[in-house]
């Protein structure tokens, strides 16, 4: 998944002394399958010190082997109503409950089967904590191996969006769409909400017979639109990897096993953008072994979901805001395909370990650009994530910048993913490449996905495993101490390898001469730039300008009102600590038309730093939040609440924002200037 560059994390030192005695120690080789995928399901096994602290469930006693849904859909009272069945696989001979998690759930009756049929069991629902939800115990004095809940979701649910037609591309028919990582799976399904645990599935739903209904599992491009829907979901999968959509929703194929649901205006737009995506699968393949979900499509959604991409398996849910016209943006799909290696097949036991998952993706993702756009492109986009990164580490506390999160912090797991887990741990991979060489890396990498396929592993096990798998091969390339520090010291080591980019530095360059000298680069140069070297030219400029370099921008380039949302989330906050209210307006739309995260969220920052730039985010906020998910809502609504504003500088103050309705995916209510890049 893309998230914007939020973190946390506390350092505990018991686990640097485990992990320190793991290399000291060794351990044996364990031979990797030779065979694409496991004949039988592996087991988990996570220690007390890796223990999932953001759910309840206990799986070292009990794990769900296999999930049966039957839920109404309905867009009326926007919530999903029906029953889990859960096949259970008792692990302890005493345990006699079940514990799931739950977030704002009415739970009608919990049933286990006997031989005489579904009897009722005594359950307790605790009340909510503020993070994880509510505990949900059902006692099972049988320890049946069947257990059914029946149940209905909030309207406000934070793991569900309800759309209304307005909000939606073709303004006719709502829309729907979940969002279940990190913890949010809770909030529309009772389960072990925790990566630790890995299930099959199968689902049955009915809705509306106007709308098509989509889920993370076998969805058939030739589906009709009937009402009444059926799925199942044979590889065994975490939580937050459960997807449900619905909406008005077509199909076009990009290959025999790609391609892309949408809205009917956007399909072809889409399917243009993202045609490289089968060549994509080949070349990962060709990396890292087969892909193993049979499918891989993607669903475009409306522009208020609140992340770039999500990796549902089978179905990547992907943001339109990447749809650009020129595939500058497209490393977004070679990312959510990534994790169907790295993190969908093999996955971090906790979210304190989610660089295994994110760092993994991004690693791979860049393998994936430089195979189909070439190194200058890879480089490029490496460059601008590790300077991003960098800024981050200069504003983020020390113990906060470590890969491997200790145990005992029980922060909200959605505040942890950002640039450390995504671009340093994809730095350390970089690291192991220049000292292993790429084919050894590669070679690894290939056999680590075999090994831990439908798995669930930690740092300590990814750890282990290196040991016994890769630093052997050149016993002398790595030292124990540059990897304690990769892992588990902040900042960047001084052994992480540099990545030059030429062209980003004639960028360097281009930007250096125009604050000189107040001479654009010439149109024979811009015009050949992607939105990568927009993106570094922007974010290159000093904190403030003047308000004639505003204008002499904005002339030149059309950033006020651009539709690439990542120039605009780098341009309106300039525009706001420079002063320059015409781009009031238009950031306005912006804000109204978009709710991904992390395209927004720098902009109700900037605003937030001054009385009048609050004042103006908070009456914008307002009008787009009907149309924002819940986790932007969240989101936003604490960068208001924290802010500390500074006094109003003594510039022109920015005009009303416009009369737009209907909130963050409403059609029509930003102006198109061409986008620069």
């Amino acid at each position: 998944m893309r998230f914007p560059p939020i973190r946390s994390g506390r350092l505990i030192p018991l686990m640097a002394l485990s992990l320190l005695a793991l290399f000291a120690a060794g351990c044996q080789r364990e031979p990797t399958p030779e065979t694409a995928t496991p004949t039988a399901r592996p087991e988990t096994a996570v220690s007390a010190e890796d223990r999932d602290e953001h759910s309840y469930a206990e799986p070292e006693k009990v794990v769900i082997d296999d999930l049966a849904l039957d839920l109404a859909l309905g867009f009326d009272s926007k919530t999903l109503a029906g029953t889990a069945t859960y096949t259970l696989d008792w692990k302890d001979d005493g345990a006699t409950q079940l514990v799931l998690d739950t977030r704002d759930l009415a739970i009608d009756r919990v049933e286990g089967q006997t031989d005489g049929g579904w009897q009722p069991l005594q359950y307790t629902l605790d009340a909510p904590d503020e993070l994880l939800g509510s505990r949900l115990a059902i006692e099972t004095p049988e320890r049946n191996a069947l257990v059914r809940v029946t149940y209905r979701t909030s309207p406000g649910a934070s793991g569900l969006q309800w759309l209304e037609p307005s909000m939606t591309e073709g303004g006719e028919l709502p829309f729907m769409f979940s969002q279940s990582q990190a913890i949010h799976a809770r909030s529309w399904v009772p389960l072990q909400d925790t990566p630790s645990v890995r299930y099959t599935y199968s689902a049955k739903i009915a809705s509306r017979p106007d709308v098509m209904v989509l889920m993370s599992a076998d969805n058939d491009p030739a589906a009709e639109r009937d009402g009444d829907y059926a799925f199942e979901m044979p590889q065994p999968i975490p939580s937050y990897l459960m997807a449900i959509a619905a909406g008005d929703l077509v199909f076009k194929p990009i290959s025999g096993r790609a391609g892309v649901w949408a809205e009917p205006a956007m399909v072809d737009e889409a399917v243009e953008e993202f045609a490289d995506t089968e060549e994509m699968i080949r070349t990962t393949e060709q990396l890292y072994g087969p892909y193993r979900w049979e499918r891989y499509d993607l669903l475009i959604l409306p522009p208020s979901f609140p992340f770039g991409g999500m990796e549902n398996p089978r179905l990547s849910f992907i943001t339109p805001t990447v749809i650009v016209g020129d595939k500058s943006l497209v490393s977004l799909i070679a990312h959510e395909l990534a994790h169907s290696w790295s993190g969908n097949l093999v996955t971090n036991a906790s979210w304190k370990d989610m660089w295994l998952n994110e760092g993994f993706t991004s690693y791979v993702e860049n393998r994936i650009v430089e195979a189909l756009y070439g190194k200058e492109v890879a480089d490029m986009e490496f460059v601008i994530a590790r300077e991003g990164l960098q800024k981050d580490l200069a504003e983020t506390p020390s113990e906060l910048q470590v890969l491997a999160v200790r145990p005992g912090d029980a922060r909200d797991p959605d505040d942890t993913f950002g640039a450390v887990a995504y671009d340093k741990g994809a730095w350390f991979l970089q690291f192991l490449e220049e000292r292993f060489g790429r084919e050894t890396l590669d070679a690894f990498l290939r056999g680590y996905f075999d090994h831990f396929a439908f798995q669930s592993i930690s740092t300590a096990t990814f750890v282990e495993y290196a040991k016994a798998e890769l630093l052997p091969k050149q016993p002398d390339a790595v030292t124990e101490s540059e990897l304690e520090a990769w892992l588990y010291e902040p900042g960047i080591p001084a052994s992480a390898p540099q990545v030059l980019s030429p062209r980003l530095g004639l960028v360097d360059s281009a930007r250096l001469a125009w604050l000189g000298s107040a001479q654009l680069p010439p149109q024979s140069m811009t015009a050949e730039w992607t939105t990568q070297e927009w993106i570094h030219f922007l974010e290159g400029m000093p904190e403030t300008l003047t308000l004639e370099q505003m204008s002499q921008l904005d002339t030149a380039y059309s950033f006020s009102g651009t539709p690439n949302g990542e120039l605009a989330m780098r341009w309106y906050p300039l525009a706001v600590r420079s002063g320059y209210a015409i781009a009031y307006e238009p950031m306005s739309a912006f804000l109204q038309r978009i709710g991904r995260r992390k395209l927004i969220m720098p902009v109700y920052e900037a605003l937030a730093q001054s009385e009048q730039g609050l004042a103006f985010a908070r009456r914008v906020f307002e009008r787009a939040r009907p149309g924002y998910h819940p986790i932007t809502i969240a989101s936003v609504q604490k960068t208001l609440d924290e802010a500390k504003p500074r006094p109003a500088p003594a510039v022109t103050p920015p005009p009303p924002e416009p009369e737009v309705e209907g909130g963050a995916g409403a059609d029509g209510t930003s102006p198109q200037a061409p986008s620069a890049g």
